[in-house]
This record gives structure tokens, sequence and C-alpha cells, in this order.
């Protein structure tokens, strides 16, 4: 039996209040303590353009999802009750075009509205873009891609290479949580030096990296950090850290196993 260790969870609680989180729930059955920190906060822009675009499949070959925040601004977009009746008259237009996601999270929301995920098993924007590749034809209608401010390039860029025709829109600004810095110091004022730190994104690392530095101090090597993916542990690589675990797939599942590996 390995000795229940602490973790600190560099990331958003889950959505629904009366369930746990995933991730402390998994980590919990191999006897590790998890603490949820959330790193960004979201702001929700340019939903009008959003609406105007959604209600004219006519115009697009098919819809881009990387990210849980960009169906929840679609969601948004069609809460009020004249806009659920309109998205209703054109959703089967946009179940006969092709609907890409990352992740098992984005596709059970965009399922949520009525349409068919693809890519879900695809787990980062890289491997997508190369299924959308497999499938798109270059002379066709342009893809629809709402996005996050500080999306990544690697989707557009390998689209852009290969002639596929694609629209961006920005949907949510990502900036830093408000309480980020105090919640991360009360948090090593109360518990001490965690034995593990996973994170979920590259902004994360550029938020929390100089102030997990100064807390932890000459005991920085004892902590063994923990990605959710490719993109995050290079990002925490660039910063000169050893990453001691990345998770197989974005899961709950896949991250735990990971991280009580190293922590055994």
């Amino acid at each position: 039996m390995t000795a229940m260790m602490k973790v600190l969870l560099l990331k958003e609680p889950r959505e629904s209040e009366n369930e746990e989180d995933p991730y402390v729930k998994e980590l919990a059955s191999y006897g590790h303590t998890a603490t949820l920190i959330p790193v960004l906060s979201f702001k929700f822009v340019s939903l009008n353009e959003l609406l105007e675009r959604l209600f004219q499949p006519e115009k697009f070959a098919g819809l881009i999802f990387t990210s849980p925040r960009a169906v929840e601004a679609v969601k948004m977009c069609l809460d009020s009750h004249t806009h659920t009746h309109k998205w209703d008259a054109v959703k089967d237009e946009w179940k006969a075009k092709s609907v890409y996601v990352v992740g098992k999270a984005t596709a059970s929301l965009v399922a949520d509205l009525g349409l068919c995920p693809l890519g879900e098993e695809t787990g980062t924007a890289d491997s997508l873009s190369l299924l959308i590749l497999q499938r798109e034809n270059r002379e066709s209608l342009p893809l629809f891609f709402p996005c996050g401010s500080i999306k990544r390039e690697v989707l557009p860029t390998v689209l852009r290479n290969n002639r596929v025709p694609l629209e961006t829109l920005t949907v949510y600004q990502t900036s830093e949580h408000p309480d980020l810095q105090n919640n991360i110091t009360d948090y090593f004022t109360q518990q001490g030096i965690p034995a593990s730190v996973a994170f979920f994104s590259p902004s994360g690392v550029t938020f929390c990296l100089d102030l997990l530095k100064r807390l932890s101090g000459s005991q920085l090597e004892q902590i063994k950090f923990a990605a959710i993916g490719p993109t995050t542990a290079d990002a925490l690589e660039s910063h000169g850290l050893t990453v001691r675990c990345c998770a197989e797939k974005p899961t709950a599942k896949h991250l735990a196993t990971a991280i009580a590996r190293a922590l055994q």
C-alpha cells in the first residue's frame, strides 16, 4: 500500500456542483488527497457574431471545437427560448456536416447540443488536424472554428498549409483567475509542499510557475510535476522543469494512473 500523498491540481473544478470532480475521485481511489485550485477565468465575447454563424449552416463545411468553453459559448447563445426554437430548425443541417472535437469533455457537450462529434479520441489539436485533412476536401466551404483568445496555432496552421479553408472567431477570453496567487500561497502555508503538482494547460504553467518556485524553494526538485498532455509537458520543460509523468490521454483516469505510478 502506498502512503497517502498530497496532489495539487491546477485546474477548474468540474461544472456540476453535486458531483465530485473526477480527478479528485480517481486520485482518491489510489489513496491520494487532491486539491483543486482554479487557474483561469473566462469571459465570453462576440456572442452575436457566433449566433449569426450558427444560423447559417449553409455557409460552412462543418464545425471545430477544441475546448469545452467554446461549446459553452454556443450553449449560452442558444439558451433563450426563441433561439432554441431556431436552433431546432438548423440543427439537422449541421448534423449532416462534420463536427470535429478534441477530447471526451468537449465531445459530450457537443452531443448535448444534439450534434454528432467526430474525433473525441484524438486528444490533441495536432492529431485532430490530421483527421480533418483525411476527411475534408480542399475546395469546400470553410470550417467554422469558435475558439479562445489563447488558442494554439497548430490547427489553423496545418489547415492553412494544406489549403483547407477555415474561419475562426474568438468567443471567449482567457485570463488569470483573480484569486490564483492567494489560493496557491494559502495552500502551501496550510498544507506544505505537495508530492505532485499537475498542470492542465500551457497558460497554467505561465501563470503559476514563478510562484510555485518561490514557495517551494530548495524543495522544488522533490515535487513530481505532471502534465495532462504533450503540449503542457512541453511548456513545463521549456521552463526547465522535469516532467515526471504525462497522461496517456487527457482523462481523469489516465492522469491519476500516471501520477500514482510516479509517486510509488
